[in-house]
């Protein structure tokens, strides 16, 4: 815990964002945009100043109230919004490591503009809510707020507020330095595997039948990512619509861990015909947050908890991120059967091992770690390219093989 913690800090102030210092130091390295979400006298402001307090000039704070939008039930987004967006994309385009938008937050319209604008600058989402004992009591909050809405202005905002927003997908989401080097791992791993000569060899499982002898270039073939930054999902939700949804989201597991920094262990690289991907091992605390049924492929399969872990850090053309778990698991199911690969040679980052199939792993020498944050993933979820003129979304870098 921060020395200055929750000693000298309200109860209703008290988020590991900022009172924990791995986890302070993991957003600092990080780009995060912060959500903050209530009705109106909630105590909003005084949590986005708490934020600004902690992360100082790394911190830009964007408030519907300086904006002079008045929180109400609309039919559609007012334009007054468009001065908000223009500095909330100046802050992101200039890589503030934090911004906070304090505004109610209570439609879906206005959430899913700025989940467009997080994607689109590689932000990490944070919702968050006061913690005061007041944030529900429309009573009090017609005293409170300075717009001097009424009980019932109040009352119909309330609804959208109280059920909790659930993301497309819970995970761990890498922080930029973290992303950066995994990236650049990532790229190693496929430059030094494209010019191995036992590659070349099997590449055919890589190119169209019609036409063997083109030529393979690794980058183009992993042509899509998922969007957002680099990250190891743990529950698919689907917004609450997926099965087992609500109860994942409601263990005090997830809640206690929400916006909490982690250390992940990355053990090996692997790509297939179809993804490529790092390999994750989860520890003991780790694995509270891992769900119990998603480490199988046939309903039959049993496999260790956690198994499916894993960073999708490109798709073939064609293929979705979801694929990356299940080409884990074949991984896995191979092991299990007593097929650990062929050991082909030491390489730079560790032993390559081949499984048949186009199927590659190189068990890393050395693990590593990357700094996360345990968060939801809220935007469309629609792949963006690996490569192209924005380096900023960029995973791997062009590589040719002959």
């Amino acid at each position: 815990m921060s020395t200055q913690s929750s000693k000298e800090r309200p109860e209703n102030l008290q988020f590991s964002f900022l009172d924990d210092d791995a986890t302070i130091s993991t957003v600092k390295e990080s780009k995060t945009l912060f959500i903050i979400r209530g009705l109106p006298g909630s105590g909003k402001s005084t949590l986005a100043q708490a934020i600004q307090d902690q992360y100082k000039d790394a911190c830009k704070i964007i408030s519907a109230d300086t904006n002079k939008i008045i929180p109400a039930i609309r039919s559609s987004i007012p334009e007054d919004y468009s001065k908000l967006d223009e500095d909330l994309v100046d802050y992101c385009k200039r890589d503030i490591s934090v911004v906070v938008v304090d505004d109610t937050h209570h439609e879906r319209e206005r959430l899913d503009q700025l989940f467009d604008i997080a994607d689109k600058y590689q932000y990490k989402v944070l919702f968050v809510e006061p913690k005061t004992p007041w944030k529900m009591d429309c009573l009090q909050l017609k005293d409170k707020n300075q717009w001097k809405l009424s009980v019932e202005d109040l009352k119909k905002m309330k609804p959208s507020l109280e059920k909790d927003f659930l993301p497309l997908y819970y995970g761990w989401f890498l922080s930029k330095k973290s992303s950066e080097n995994l990236r650049k791992t990532g790229q190693a791993f496929l430059d030094e595997l494209g010019s191995l000569k036992v590659f070349k060899k099997e590449s055919k499982y890589f190119l169209p039948a019609e036409d063997p002898k083109v030529k393979l270039d690794l980058t183009s073939y992993f042509a899509k990512r998922p969007p957002g930054v680099l990250h190891c999902t743990t529950k698919f939700t689907d917004f609450g619509k997926a099965m087992g949804a609500d109860e994942y989201a409601q263990q005090e597991v997830v809640k206690a861990s929400y916006g909490k920094a982690f250390t992940l262990t990355i053990s090996a690289l692997f790509l297939t015909t179809k993804t490529a991907g790092a390999r994750v091992e989860l520890s003991e605390q780790e694995l509270l947050l891992w769900p119990g049924d998603v480490d199988k492929i046939l309903p039959t399969d049993n496999l260790p908890k956690g198994s499916r872990a894993h960073i999708t850090l490109g798709c073939a053309s064609g293929i979705e991120p979801v694929q990356t778990g299940i080409d884990l698991l074949e991984f896995v199911k191979l092991e299990k059967a007593g097929n650990k690969g062929d050991d082909i040679e030491e390489v730079g980052g560790g032993k390559l091992q081949y499984f048949g199939n186009g199927m590659w792993m190189l068990l890393l020498s050395k693990k590593i770690e990357v700094k996360a944050l345990f968060s939801g993933y809220y935007g469309k979820g629609k792949l963006v390219p690996t490569q192209g003129s924005n380096k900023r979304g960029s995973a791997f870098n062009p590589c040719t093989i002959i």
